[in-house]
């Protein structure tokens, strides 16, 4: 069945006029009252017309559509832009900084691990002692320089080196800060102990060589994690997207904000920390609130 337009008309209310009424008389009397007239009220009534639509079979109903507010333009003080493009320039400077170092230090530190086995082997007799004490001391030095950091983060930064920390804690203008010279400074020793091992033979050597590289590995995971994911210098990948990690820079960020009373100190094993304090309430608070701010930008 088709079905068409319908509009629905309302006629007002119209008033009924009658004529006036003269009473009989007889011609030599004249009415004396004035003359009345009566009025009637009408009641209102709907007429209904049905238009048919030829080309369509379905109803068509037709209602007020509201009006939209237009779009309104957002406006960029100079002030607000020039900051954003010199954060952008900033981030931009680091991130070079970060591939270029992360490359370089990978190149040479695998060269430097091929060319020494290859030099330790060229008699035909393979050194297993020296190899293994070489990875497991890399091992070792990775795991315990979470440690030394903790403790040196505590005992060291926040006391008597706070002159250098203290750029770490503050709004940073720059790419860079007072604060990385730390960075200089646990590279030197990495440096002499890869030397070392890499121009001499034996056990000991292998040891320190190992040494180096384990400061090596856990400078540049510090690196990718603390600077890029936590603090945002850069952009660090699906790195973001490891559970564990979220757990981590939820908890620096708990370091950061002094809730816990500085707790966690440590990086890789700042969980645990938070967890030993009772601020398991608060991590989980603070990844939510990354986790939505992720969202919210992304």
């Amino acid at each position: 069945m088709a079905v068409g337009l319908s509009a629905a008309i309302t006629f007002k209310p119209l008033l009924r006029f009658h004529q006036p009424h003269f009473p009989k008389s007889t011609p030599t009397t004249l009415p004396f009252s004035p003359l009345k007239t009566r009025t009637q009220k009408l009641s209102s009534f709907t007429v209904c017309v049905l238009m048919q639509d030829p080309k369509q079979g379905t109803q068509i109903k037709i209602e007020p559509q509201e009006e939209k507010p237009l779009p309104q333009e957002v406006f960029v003080s100079p002030k607000l832009a020039e900051k954003l493009a010199r954060k952008e320039s900033e981030r931009f400077t680091y991130l070079v900084a970060a591939v270029m170092s992360t490359f370089g230090i990978t190149s040479m530190a695998v060269l430097a691990v091929y060319s020494r086995f290859s030099w330790q082997m060229e008699g035909g007799e393979v050194p297993w002692s020296e190899m293994f004490g070489t990875f497991a001391l890399s091992v070792g030095a990775a795991v315990g320089m979470e440690f030394w950091a903790r403790w040196a983060h505590d005992a060291l930064w926040h006391a008597s080196l706070w002159h250098m920390h203290e750029s770490h804690h503050r709004p940073r203008e720059g790419p860079f800060e007072l604060n990385d010279v730390f960075a200089i400074i646990n590279a030197v020793p990495a440096i002499a102990l890869l030397s070392y091992g890499f121009f001499h033979k034996g056990l000991v050597p292998g040891l320190c060589f190992g040494a180096g590289l384990g400061i090596t590995v856990y400078g540049m995971a510090y690196m990718f994690v603390h600077d890029g994911l936590v603090h945002k210098r850069f952009p660090v990948g699906p790195i973001a997207n490891v559970p564990y990690f979220r757990r981590v820079a939820a908890a620096h960020q708990l370091h950061h904000s002094e809730k816990l009373n500085g707790v966690p100190y440590g990086l890789f094993l700042g969980p645990k920390e938070v967890e030993e304090a009772g601020g398991i309430e608060e991590l989980e608070k603070e990844i939510n609130r990354r986790m939505k701010s992720h969202k919210n930008s992304s």
